[in-house]
């Protein structure tokens, strides 16, 4: 059996299609031999034709357009490119990130440091309480910026810029939280919170359970412990404080867990950070130890 098929571009073989008019040309092709052999007959009185078997007509019908994509393959429509496909992305966006966390816990400890060991400055501090009502437009302005403009976050140096500007204004408040507390409290917190820290780092590394399944959840948590404290503005209760701070220790915890699988990736649910988004995934880690570190203080000043 012979067909004839004239080729031109481009359709994709991927459709199905090609398989069709194969099919047909196919069946069409039978057909047309079966018709020569019933006409051929002695009988019809037509004599038989000599040379090419197929005539003009029956060539035209046995002609048929297959269009070939290229570039075209099965799986191409459906899958989506990973952007952590490779080991070494996610390795660099791993160490960028570690390496911003590192800073701003640097910065942040040293600007605390001066509030906390400057004699003249926590006195200053204590008595002009507008510093501190001062920062905190400018700090949630920053944080908001951070947050919800990816844009912004993802361009360079503005990313950098803002973020320092952040982690500054993040130290003078946790400085000027910290006068209020002894030396001694302040330090036990820092110790616990890096213990802390390094061994839920160390847990949501090597865990098989996925604490990004989570995030809705602990959001619910987060807005049910800030109504708790708005409440505790108004009523004074040893155990309601020390219930609040342990809460907080707990919620802030399972952040840190879900932040750093989030950062990490790889078979976790929900992992699709962007490898550009080495800001926020540093910025989350790192208000997630602060907020550990001001609820585990609360702790520390409780049972003392």
């Amino acid at each position: 059996m012979k067909m004839d098929l004239e080729i031109s571009e481009p359709i994709d073989f991927s459709s199905g299609d090609h398989q069709h008019l194969v099919r047909k040309a196919a069946d069409n092709n039978i057909q047309t031999k079966s018709g020569r052999s019933y006409t051929a007959s002695p009988s019809s009185g037509r004599p038989k034709s000599h040379g090419n078997p197929h005539s003009k007509a029956s060539g035209r019908s046995d002609t048929y357009v297959v269009q070939i994509s290229d570039e075209v393959t099965p799986d191409d429509s459906n899958t989506v490119t990973d952007p952590f496909s490779e080991t070494s992305v996610r390795r660099a966006f791993i160490v960028k990130v570690f390496l911003i966390l590192s800073a701003q816990l640097i910065v942040t400890g040293a600007i605390t440091s001066m509030f906390l060991f400057w004699k003249a400055l926590k006195v200053w501090v204590l008595k002009n309480p507008w510093f501190t009502y001062a920062i905190l437009p400018v700090f949630f302005v920053v944080l908001i910026v951070l947050a919800c403009c990816g844009n912004v976050r993802r361009r360079v140096p503005a990313n950098y810029i803002l973020l320092g500007l952040f982690t500054v204004l993040q130290g003078l408040l946790l400085g000027a939280v910290s006068v209020f507390y002894s030396a001694d409290e302040v330090l036990w917190a820092t110790a616990a919170t890096a213990l802390v820290t390094l061994s839920l780092t160390i847990f949501a590394l090597q865990t098989k359970w996925d604490f990004t399944l989570l995030n809705g959840v602990l959001f619910v948590l987060l807005l049910v412990l800030i109504v708790y404290g708005i409440l505790l503005l108004f009523i004074r209760s040893y155990w309601l404080h020390l219930l609040y701070a342990g809460l907080g220790t707990v919620i802030f915890s399972l952040y840190l867990v879900m932040d750093v699988q989030l950062m990490v990736g790889g078979r976790h649910h929900h992992s699709d950070l962007d490898p550009e988004e080495y800001v926020f995934a540093a910025l989350n880690i790192y208000v997630d130890i602060i907020n550990l570190f001001l609820f585990i203080l609360q702790l520390i000043e409780l049972a003392r």
